[in-house]
């Protein structure tokens, strides 16, 4: 059990550091390496889970989607850009490799499609305009 817990704490470290550097530098994804710190400290320990979640880093990456909110469109567009440019240089690679490519495609398309309609949109964010109720 000892060193289940131990991974999940690696594990959630790597994930804060990749996530950090994902914040400061535009082509590597926050997103998914601070949900793996989340889920990680979470599953290793209360202390480091409350800890990250009083962090800018999460209440600006991850709070509003964690609470099943949603994200405000340019964490949406980010994201999907920042993937895009990324699985584009996997197929690019696997040009030797047609059902790679078949596969990267695919998921490709499941990303987007989940960014556009799964994940609900919601104001705020800089450039954004809030949405008048009325």
């Amino acid at each position: 059990m000892k060193l289940k817990k131990m991974l999940y704490l690696a594990l959630g470290f790597l994930g804060l550091a990749l996530g950090a550097l994902g914040a400061a530098l535009p082509l590597l994804p926050a997103f998914p390496f601070l949900l793996l710190a989340a889920v990680c400290f979470g599953k290793s320990s209360e202390k480091l889970d409350r800890w990250f979640r009083s962090t800018k880093l999460y209440k600006d990456n991850l709070e509003s989607y964690v609470a099943g909110q949603g994200m405000t469109t340019k964490t949406k567009v980010r994201i999907m850009v920042v993937v895009t440019i990324l699985m584009s240089i996997g197929f690019i690679m696997m040009h030797a490799v047609p059902v790679g490519r078949i596969v990267l495609g695919c998921v490709w398309v499941f990303h987007i499609l989940y960014f556009l309609f799964g994940v609900k949109t919601i104001p705020g964010g800089a450039g954004e305009k809030e949405q008048d109720p009325s």
